[in-house]
Formats: C-alpha cells, structure tokens, sequence
C-alpha cells in the first residue's frame, strides 16, 4: 500500500475502512480482520493497526468485542458519512464554491452537470 508522507498512516488506514462502511449497506456486527492480520495484509506495523482501531472506536464506527476482536457499529455508516459531511463542509466546498465562481459555471450549469452525474449521464 501507498502511503502520504503528509498524514499519518494510521489516519489513512482509518480512510480506506471509512470507504468501506461508506460504500457498503450494511456491516453491521461485522467482524473486521484482526490486528496482526490487517498489519500483514497493509504492510504496516501491528501498533499502528491498533492505533487505528483505537481511532475508529472513540469515533464510534467499530467496537471491540474483549477477547474477540472488533466489529462494525450499527451506525457505523451513519456516523462516517456524518464525519464525512462535517470536513466537506467545514473545508472542501470553500474551495469547490471559489473554483465554481473562477470558472464562471452558473448555478444552472451545474445543476445539469450534477443531474447528469448522479443519473450515470457524465461522461
């Protein structure tokens, strides 16, 4: 795996779990691999694992079962695109909204463009 020398790994880690219960319906109750295992499979030392899951847990998106393992939340999805939310409006649409303007695209241009995006129209 990749990593970006700009964030720590442990939070990009907490990223590419965060795509998963975004994409995914649900994972309710589902177990996610073990420390050792998810170090091996990424490559990376088991602390910084830990340090992830540990990250997830106080965010409320995993669990941890004493003697078990963790496991997905109930609202794990919820609580991501909630998250996830938060920073784009917080920091990205700033940018976005300021590129739109520099750009000249009018509300009704990407009103089309957005139409046609989410019906599988954009090019």
């Amino acid at each position: 795996m990749d990593f970006n020398e700009n964030k720590p790994i442990y939070l990009q880690l907490a990223d590419q779990i965060m795509d998963e219960v975004e994409r995914s319906v649900s994972l309710n109750g589902r177990r996610l691999p073990s420390v050792r295992d998810y170090a091996a499979t990424t490559g990376v030392n088991a602390n910084t694992v830990m340090r992830t899951y540990t990250w997830l847990q106080q965010e409320g998106i995993i669990y941890n079962q004493r003697g078990i393992g963790y496991f997905y939340s109930a609202d794990a999805r919820d609580k991501v695109l909630e998250m996830r939310r938060k920073v784009f409006f917080d920091k990205e649409i700033k940018y976005f909204m300021d590129r739109l303007v520099a750009l000249k695209i009018t509300p009704e241009d990407f009103n089309n463009i957005y139409t046609r995006y989410i019906s599988g129209e954009s090019d």
